[in-house]
């Protein structure tokens, strides 16, 4: 969007005329349009659509370093296009690229080197690693503050959320401490679960006689342009999804970054002056310890969504699809299983009726399934809402340090009424929609607004395309949780759960230990643990969690994929007598 408007004041033409931009919730776009901005994801459903791509004559990728999932299908589907298209020119570009790699896979297309306009950047290596590299931080942020000029800001590279937190609590303190001996220090932190209001204070304009320090995750290393900052602190680390296909888990882990995305960092310090960037890792370390690029995103992810997408594309041969990297056999296996399953595919590999109607959904295949099914059950209103909830993350509540209490006990008055996670986030949903969307009915709630309009907005997306696929999106049962939760338990019956005699759950098809998220309403339950739950998904963080969960009863499972489930497997285990011993005397 900015980039759309800063080319459209360039060059002098209105925003949505000549100049447009496409992103999922918004089209700014118009017959006059020449040059048009759009996410990858959109670009990837324009296939849908139009598989020649016969409205474009160019195509500019940028930021191709960052491999990411949507974007490695779309090389894929480009190059092919190409091939065909004389007529058609294919840029791909970025910063920190592995120009050979990509030459040689777009048919050795010619490279071109263009260098930046970019201040000189002095990196500075620790001499021995460090233990702890939030305190290392501090010390740094607090080194540069007291010895180097007022002109520049600092900018500090860290994983997640609570060591962002952790890191400003003790500069808060340190600063303190120090008082008037040193100038102002304002700290900044922004990550994605911070309120928008809170995370404006980035782009404000630093005071004179003052220094800002921004504490930022991976966001800041490419989506974010702060002003002003000519110092960074990298850590060297930040958090990677990674999907095991065996066990279907999803696990967020701590690595540390490539080389590229070191250099991306340093980048930041020289966008407006010379810059310095201290990495708070050895040169050795960068040398010979950091991979040279990021391991793209479609060698550790779950691809059900890229299989159904492909296959309504008329992509069968998976397996030959021209791959740059071609993802793990068993990761295609288990989303083609769980596309069979959900009836997707049918037994010859082919997309059925229902996973074309599944296809029109930018959603997850179980997601999608769950509106579909919702029809059947009378309550398509209620799925939408908590399926758009669901499809937001898990960045609805906000849980400060200061006020943790009252935030779980605004989150818990959700929960009143049973249907676990499923339930609360619908109701949390609809009184919001009953105040009119009210900002302030969020901030006593401690939900975050930005996050429910993400979700008001996918809703209304999921609404548009209900009628695409003759779904009836005014049927509504919002007492009924039995329908609701049935019509979840339809694209989530791969997901289920059962309480054992340990105390522990185990999932019913691989039987593997799992607890429920410390996060869930059901956790604050340890009494009256329901016996049989459907899950969201399984992520690995200290354990093997489950996120949000709703009870479920074990005879919908028969019900609703009597193919997927026997009776033997529902039966409760707690209940069989156990064998006699036999006497071998």
């Amino acid at each position: 969007m900015s980039v759309a408007a800063r080319v459209s004041q360039e060059m002098g033409v209105r925003l949505g005329h000549e100049v447009g931009y496409s992103i999922r919730f918004e089209d700014c776009t118009s017959r006059k349009t020449v040059i048009q901005y759009m996410t990858d994801g959109m670009l990837l459903r324009e296939f849908l659509t139009e598989p020649d791509l016969a409205s474009y004559s160019c195509l500019v990728v940028d930021e191709a370093h960052e491999r990411t999932l949507h974007t490695d299908i779309l090389f894929g589907l480009v190059k092919d296009v190409v091939r065909f298209r004389e007529d058609m020119r294919l840029i791909i570009s970025s910063a920190t690229l592995d120009a050979e790699k990509f030459s040689k896979y777009f048919d050795d297309a010619s490279i071109f080197m263009i260098p930046g306009r970019m201040f000189p950047v002095d990196i500075y290596y620790t001499k021995s690693p460090e233990a702890d590299y939030v305190d290392a931080a501090v010390v740094t942020v607090l080194q540069i503050h007291v010895t180097q000029p007022l002109s520049g800001d600092i900018l500090v590279f860290l994983t997640g959320q609570e060591e962002i937190e952790t890191c400003a609590e003790i500069l808060t303190q340190r600063t303190r401490g120090l008082g008037t001996r040193i100038k102002e220090l304002i700290i900044c932190p922004i990550y994605a679960n911070l309120p928008s209001e809170q995370q404006a204070k980035i782009f404000e304009k630093t005071p004179p006689g003052a220094r800002k320090v921004v504490i930022a995750t991976n966001i800041a290393e490419t989506s974010l342009t702060i002003d002003g900052i000519c110092y960074v602190i990298d850590t060297g680390f930040n958090k990677q999804k990674s999907f095991n296909a065996r066990s279907g888990m999803e696990s967020l882990q701590v690595v540390p970054v490539s080389q590229a995305a070191a250099n991306q960092r340093a980048g930041r310090a020289g966008r407006t002056q010379p810059g310095k960037c201290f990495r708070l890792f050895t040169a050795w370390s960068y040398h010979h310890e950091l991979d040279p690029s990021t391991v793209p995103e479609i060698l550790r992810t779950n691809m059900g969504n890229v299989v159904l997408m492909l296959k309504s594309l008329g992509i069968d041969d998976l397996i030959n699809f021209d791959f740059m990297d071609s993802p793990p056999a068993e990761a295609l296996i288990r989303a083609l299983e769980q596309l069979y399953a959900l009836g997707a595919l049918n037994d010859r590999g082919e997309l059925t009726k229902l996973g074309r109607r599944m296809a029109e959904f930018p959603l997850e295949p179980m997601l999608s399934k769950a509106v579909i099914a919702s029809e059947k059950y009378k309550c398509v209103k209620e799925v939408l809402s908590t399926v758009s909830m669901l499809s937001v993350g898990a960045s609805i509540f906000y849980r400060p340090k200061e006020k943790a209490v009252h935030a779980d006990t605004a989150r818990m008055n959700f929960a009143r009424g049973g249907g676990g996670d499923h339930m609360a986030l619908l109701r949390c949903y609809t009184e919001w929609a009953d105040t009119e969307y009210s900002a302030p009915w969020c901030f006593e709630n401690f939900v975050q607004v930005r996050t429910m309009r993400r979700a008001r907005d996918i809703r209304e997306q999921l609404e548009g395309l209900c009628d695409r696929v003759e779904v009836d999106k005014e049927l509504s049962a919002p007492e009924d949780q039995e329908s609701i939760l049935k019509s979840v338990t339809s694209g989530f019956f791969y997901n289920t759960s059962r309480l054992g005699r340990s105390g522990d759950y185990q999932t019913v098809k691989q039987h593997r230990t799992v607890y429920i998220h410390p996060s869930s309403v059901l956790a604050k339950e340890e009494e009256d643990l329901p016996s049989w739950i459907v899950y969201f998904e399984l992520a690995f963080t200290t354990k093997e969690f489950m996120r949000q969960c709703a009870p479920i009863e074990p005879g919908w499972l028969i019900e609703i994929a009597p193919h997927f489930y026997q009776q033997s497997d529902v039966e409760d285990a707690r209940k069989k007598k156990m064998p006699k011993a036999r006497n071998t005397r």
